[in-house]
């Protein structure tokens, strides 16, 4: 099923009523993978009375320890928020990201929703991890929205996604080979920045913003496997000429 591909990951929710909350919220949709990154509290009396018939979600919730975990396997990452960011990242708003989202799912990719801390989301370093940042254009007289009501309208658009009959758009087409999941993703930028260092083209001392925007460039892009062993052949290759 396209929901079973589709996982919500929490990083570090300190109220586990907004865990309860937010488990309510996927079920309605019919979502029920739950992934929590390091949660101040659970399980938790008040996240299962907030779940209310959404139990089975909660407790079959996963509790890993670092966001990369929570995100392993996935080739399709979408991540929330509502920052304004130095380097602008590819956004769009909940109802295009939800037409995404299932578009990705349906055709057999695993895919991850992620939501930052209720008091600050998430960090910059959380966000370059994702292929896509989500907003949600909420009033500016109160932009702030809870954790459970903003899974919520990102679950309905992927529900309203499923419901309709859109075709997806050429990008969601069918590739020939799977996309890079988000650790094979996170080696490459890490060999990347060793190479670049080596032929002294980054320096460690002063790297401005250049790992960044090339994050930004290769998630905009989204390698598939065989694109990435080709450019980590060229980076080896490099390493090897450079000694």
């Amino acid at each position: 099923m396209t929901e079973d591909n589709i996982r919500v990951v929490l990083v570090h929710p300190t109220h586990p009523g907004n865990i309860g909350g937010v488990a309510r919220a996927m079920k309605n949709m019919g979502l029920t993978r739950l992934v929590l990154v390091e949660p101040r509290e659970h399980p938790a009396p008040e996240a299962r009375w907030r779940a209310a018939s959404a139990g089975d979600v909660l407790e079959a919730a996963q509790v890993v320890a670092t966001i990369e975990e929570a995100v392993a396997g996935a080739q399709f990452i979408v991540g929330t928020s509502a920052r304004e960011r130095r380097i602008p990242w590819p956004v769009q708003d909940a109802r295009r990201c939800g037409e995404r989202i299932h578009s990705h799912a349906r055709g057999g990719e695993q895919v991850a929703i992620v939501f930052g801390r209720e008091d600050r989301g998430l960090l910059n370093e959380e966000l370059e991890l994702c292929n896509l940042h989500c907003h949600i254009p909420s009033h500016e007289a109160y932009p702030s929205l809870n954790l459970a009501m903003a899974v919520q309208i990102l679950c309905y658009e992927v529900r309203m996604a499923a419901l309709g009959t859109s075709e997806g758009t050429e990008e969601d087409a069918v590739w020939d080979t799977p996309f890079a999941p988000a650790e094979d993703m996170a080696r490459f930028y890490q060999h990347l920045e060793e190479t670049l260092v080596q032929i002294g083209f980054l320096d460690p001392q002063a790297p401005r913003q250049l790992m960044r925007r090339l994050k930004r460039l290769y998630n905009r892009v989204r390698l598939d496997e065989m694109e990435l062993n080709i450019l980590r052949g060229i980076l080896s290759e490099t390493q090897k000429q450079r000694r």
